[in-house]
């Protein structure tokens, strides 16, 4: 494997001129620099990152700490956030921390010097804390979560306005009594799907019974359970919002093996818009979000803080969504 030397040896210059030449310093001349790359591209020379780091202190990395890996909603963010480092020249350290306080301590602390800057998805951040265990110096972006009292750039999706639309979308077909599988309890977007959800049913007088709020935890199981007790209660309601696409697809798969026909039965929505939401049977009906335009977005935030850290831009941006109609809801049924 060619070393700097064998390039420096190569163009005929030190090695501390063919250094300064890879780095584009501007105390080299062209006529060298382009030498000096000439010479390392015939040996197939490459920089050790880690060296490299050390000169530039830069890593050309971007950290990126989500609450969970697992489904289609975290794949196309990645994939967002992947697509803009990449083009910029950056790699990307994508981790997940989903325990709580100490966990999100523990994530925050392995990316200490080994990333330019951070985006990250997770309820736990605090002023004091999350910036002992990051350097005081690295550019955070906080995605759809509260940024706990730290001064930094926000990224959310209007998950209040997305709930509400499923809401009275519903109640145009003539629901009255719409039971929610909730998210998290201590994840933002959950928490704003649920108040999207409460304001709905008090404006547009809708039954407001608290037996109508079902626990959840995003996930096709939750979805699934949760539908179970649904079906058990004596007064049924007519539709079903679920707080995201995940646990729509379990509810509807709990609903088909209790023999209830969808949307004949009982109407369903979702949130999220996931890929998936389009080919299942029947098709969900949905709050879309740009998923990939989320983590574009966050990506592209969080590129502007690196290179301007002297005057970092701390808007809290909030994406829109849309309601997308198809036939769970039985508003679309060709």
């Amino acid at each position: 494997m060619a070393t700097i030397k064998d390039v420096a040896r190569s163009s005929g210059v030190s090695v501390a001129t063919a250094s300064r030449a890879l780095n584009s310093s501007p105390l080299v001349r062209e006529a060298t620099r382009v030498r000096v790359d000439t010479a390392a591209q015939a040996l197939g020379y490459s920089p050790h990152g880690a060296a490299l780091s050390l000169i530039t202190r830069r890593t050309s990395t971007l950290g990126l700490l989500l609450p969970d890996l697992y489904g289609e909603f975290f794949s196309e963010l990645i994939r967002g956030v992947d697509e803009v480092a990449r083009r910029e020249g950056y790699h990307l350290l994508v981790t997940s921390a989903h325990r709580g306080q100490e966990e999100t301590q523990g994530a925050l602390r392995s990316f200490r010097g080994r990333v330019d800057g951070l985006i990250t998805m997770t309820p736990h951040l605090d002023s004091g804390t999350s910036r002992e265990a990051l350097s005081a110096h690295c550019p955070v972006v906080s995605l759809c979560s509260p940024p706990g009292g730290l001064d930094v750039a926000s990224v959310a999706i209007a998950n209040f306005e997305g709930a509400y639309a499923m809401l009275e979308h519903l109640a145009s077909l003539g629901h009255r009594r719409i039971a929610i599988i909730c998210g998290d309890s201590g994840n933002f977007d959950a928490t704003e799907r649920l108040r999207g959800y409460r304001a709905a049913q008090e404006n547009l007088a809708l039954d407001n019974d608290p037996d109508l709020e079902f626990p959840g935890d995003f996930s096709e199981a939750a979805g699934h359970e949760a539908a179970g007790l649904i079906l058990a209660l004596r007064n049924r309601p007519t539709a079903v919002f679920a707080a995201n696409d995940g646990m729509a697809i379990g509810a509807i798969s709990a609903l088909r093996e209790a023999g209830v026909r969808i949307p004949e039965d009982m109407a369903l929505g979702g949130f999220d818009d996931i890929p998936m939401a389009r080919y299942i049977d029947p098709p969900l009906t949905s709050v879309h979000v740009d998923i990939r335009a989320l983590g574009a977005r966050a990506a592209a935030r969080l590129l502007a803080g690196v290179r301007d850290r002297a005057q970092p831009d701390l808007r809290r941006e909030t994406l829109p969504t849309t309601l997308v109609v198809r036939r769970s809801c039985g508003a679309n049924r060709g």
